[in-house]
């Protein structure tokens, strides 16, 4: 029985049901009783049944996909193709399902509506999920409803996962910066319900304790304007500021501008690092020294986790991050 792979039929006969009710409780459709749908559900995890996700697509007319979540804030969704990170989370997917009779589906979902959002979503999916950026809340909400989910970014402990070292990344990143001779070090941190934003955050709030330096810092949210805006404000509280670590390259570009604007010089009055290795790191003047994200990698690990099934419960992968050296940072 080691090659054993349960049908339909086998759930339906062990649970004494019609195989039509059986598949009504799997695919979570009308017309079962509760009783019914418990003695089902029971059924299905003793044998350790997966659905055929070809199969319920083609059975309801809709083609495989995998579906791609991006939270917004009210944005809408035109920002999203040229928007840094969720460019690059296409561009590691779309290689992956080349060849692949399956289609890419990319989701904004507004933070105010996102419950409706993703009960639509978990109905119509397929191949599975890919997180882009989401809450715990939001992604444990999602798993509840489709367990064919993997999440780029920390959520839930049981929601699969590939995640990179964000805490590590903005350590190194402050050390550097001290390495340099800066000791006056700001930071302008990302949104503070982001868990990456947080997982940052954290990383530059340690290596200021271990290198017995003071904290100061202000928060942005992962936009050119929100680091412009949150530049000038440090600036004008502490002059003395002789470096910052920005927890992302587009916030770390605005900075830039508004270093320069006071009539400061990057790098030799105030050294930058950002965080990512986008697009937006080489266009700043001067190019951005940055902690490389690897998106790329981590967007199609995530894609191949859920071509090949159903991803294991709690499943980790981590990336590492790494220091790519610019003018921002050696004038």
């Amino acid at each position: 029985m080691s090659g054993f792979r349960p049908t339909i039929n086998d759930v339906a006969r062990a649970a004494g049901v019609s195989r039509a009710t059986a598949s009504r409780v799997v695919n979570n459709a009308p017309g079962a009783s509760d009783p019914m749908r418990a003695r089902v559900h029971a059924v299905v995890a003793e044998l350790g049944y997966q659905p055929n996700e070809t199969a319920r697509a083609l059975a309801s007319g809709r083609r495989r996909a995998v579906d791609v979540i991006a939270m917004t804030s009210g944005a809408g969704a035109g920002w999203l193709g040229t928007h840094p990170y969720f460019s690059r989370v296409l561009a590691g997917m779309m290689p992956v399902l080349e060849g692949v009779d399956a289609q890419l589906r990319l989701h904004p979902v507004n933070r105010e509506t996102a419950a409706d959002a993703i009960e639509e979503i978990a109905a119509n999916a397929t191949l599975g999920v890919v997180l882009a950026d989401a809450t715990p809340t939001l992604a444990t909400r999602l798993y509840r409803r489709c367990r064919r989910v993997v999440s780029m970014v920390p959520t839930a402990a049981s929601v699969p996962g590939m995640e990179a070292d964000n805490t590590g990344g903005a350590y190194a990143a402050v050390n550097e910066l001290h390495r340099l001779g800066r000791r006056r070090i700001a930071a302008i941190h990302g949104p503070a319900d982001n868990s990456c934003a947080i997982d940052r955050r954290l990383g530059y709030l340690r290596a200021l304790e271990d290198l017995g330096l003071t904290a100061v810092g202000a928060d942005g949210d992962f936009h050119r304007e929100g680091g412009h805006a949150a530049a000038l404000r440090l600036l004008e509280q502490d002059p003395g500021i002789d470096a910052m670590f920005v927890a992302c390259d587009l916030m770390a570009a605005g900075a830039v501008q508004a270093i320069t604007a006071t009539g400061r010089r990057v790098p030799e009055d105030v050294s930058i690092i950002g965080f990512d290795d986008s697009i937006a790191a080489v266009c700043t003047n001067p190019p951005l020294t940055t902690m490389r994200l690897p998106v790329e990698e981590m967007a199609a690990a995530a894609t191949r986790l859920l071509l090949d099934g159903k991803p294991i419960a709690g499943h980790r992968r981590h990336f590492p991050v790494e220091l790519v050296v610019r003018q921002s940072t050696q004038g």
